[in-house]
């Protein structure tokens, strides 16, 4: 759960579900002239809608610790047996479904305890990097093993493209969930299959106010893509225990946030 402190003293709170699912509208628009398409275009819709699908268990139980009077962002939620089995049984559902899409996720999953496998140079990774248990250590062992195993049946080199766009994806709609929209910039973004995907092109973002955001170059099939992801907003106190936040939580109407890239 992504989860942003207002000056008002109350929370946004963006699930890693919906979170994804922008990733997933991107990916649904990405291509035009000057970016090719995604293919197994199918598959990688899929992989960036549910990138995240290993916290959808967490999203039935969120944490929420009186003393902070906040529920744990995303990246302290503690990495127990309960979560690691939570992250396997998501990457098994979708590679069950979707062998394909199950590679990318499960490689997305454990790149994030990987430096993003340096697909990333900008924006900076968290200084703040954690300390990884032998537990973690083996779940990614495993993982890595079933992904090179799958990877052989396909283009290795088609393949690593689409994992750093599944990256950009996931950076893209990080941008517009976890704070109001900045000026900034995404660098290395795939714009063919030459190559690693990682000399791609840099894309800058300038908001221009009333929801709209410049992207340039423009990397979607429209001139003005319009996107939203769904949010809860509750008070950041109150809450006597983990038991009154989730009723507060669950009881909460969705807001739709809003926002044109032009």
């Amino acid at each position: 759960m992504i989860v942003r402190s207002q000056e008002d003293g109350t929370l946004i709170l963006v699930t890693q579900s919906d979170h994804a699912r922008l990733s997933g509208i991107f990916a649904a628009h990405w291509g035009n002239a000057e970016f090719a398409r995604p293919e197994p275009r199918e598959s990688f819709i899929r992989a960036a809608a549910l990138h995240d699908c290993g916290w959808f268990s967490y999203e039935t139980r969120p944490l929420y610790d009186p003393e902070k009077a906040a529920p744990p962002n995303f990246q302290q939620v503690p990495l127990d047996a309960k979560q690691l089995a939570a992250f396997q049984g998501g990457l098994d559902w979708i590679w069950g479904i979707d062998p394909y899409a199950g590679l990318l996720v499960s490689r997305h999953r454990t790149g994030l305890w990987r430096n993003r496998y340096n697909a990333v140079t900008y924006p900076a990774a968290s200084a703040s990097v954690r300390v990884l248990t032998p537990d973690v250590e083996d779940f990614i062992a495993r993982n890595e093993l079933k992904q090179e195993t799958e990877l052989a049946t396909h283009d290795r080199a088609r393949f690593l493209v689409n994992y750093q766009l599944l990256q950009m994806l996931d950076l893209l709609s990080l941008y517009f969930c976890t704070a109001e929209p900045v000026e900034t910039r995404l660098a290395q973004v795939p714009a063919d299959y030459a190559g690693d995907g990682r000399d791609g092109v840099t894309l800058t973002l300038t908001p221009e106010g009333d929801g709209r955001v410049r992207i340039s170059p423009n990397p979607f099939d429209r001139r003005e893509l319009e996107v939203a992801f769904v949010y809860r907003q509750l008070p950041s106190s109150g809450f006597a225990s983990q038991e009154d936040f989730r009723a507060a939580y669950f009881g909460a109407a969705a807001k739709v946030k809003s926002f044109t890239l032009v």
